[in-house]
């Protein structure tokens, strides 16, 4: 009995196809350059926050029960870390896609179709979490609207 999965051992990218790949990996690059732009921003933001939120009326800072400019720049090198991961993947894969084209290379063309898939697997898993949290929020609001 033929198995469509093993009959099909190697697989032709056309001319066409090339072109996409090729197109993909340029906009990939270009976008992964403007994320590490915006976390190079973010981070330079991180420690200006401080600054920022020590200018705020000192009696609206006194509410919080700890030092709030400090916990801005946590949260903004966080994020900036968190967001790290995903730009570099997308542009390894880039990088290696061009670089699969021109030589032909099998090899490259996996490794640079693994880091796509580790950008996508990054991403939904992020996608998944930030859903769950704003999941917990919504329940905790509602439970906590019921108590009053």
């Amino acid at each position: 009995m033929n198995n469509p999965l093993t009959e099909v051992e190697e697989l032709t990218l056309t001319n066409t196809a090339k072109y996409f790949l090729k197109e993909i990996a340029g906009w990939s690059k270009f976008l992964a350059i403007l994320g590490f732009i915006f976390i190079g921003i973010m981070v330079v933001f991180s420690f200006f926050a401080g600054t920022i939120f020590h200018r705020f009326p000192q009696a609206q800072i006194q509410v919080i029960p700890f030092d709030f400019r400090y916990f801005v720049t946590i949260v903004y090198l966080v994020f900036a870390l968190i967001y790290f991961f995903p730009v570099l993947y997308l542009f390894k894969f880039s990088t290696k896609m061009k670089l699969a084209l021109q030589n032909k290379d099998n090899d490259i063309l996996a490794k640079a179709f693994e880091n796509l898939k580790s950008h996508y697997k990054f991403i939904g898993v992020f996608t998944i979490i930030t859903i769950s949290l704003y999941i917990l929020v919504i329940i905790s609001t509602v439970i906590g609207a019921l108590s009053v």
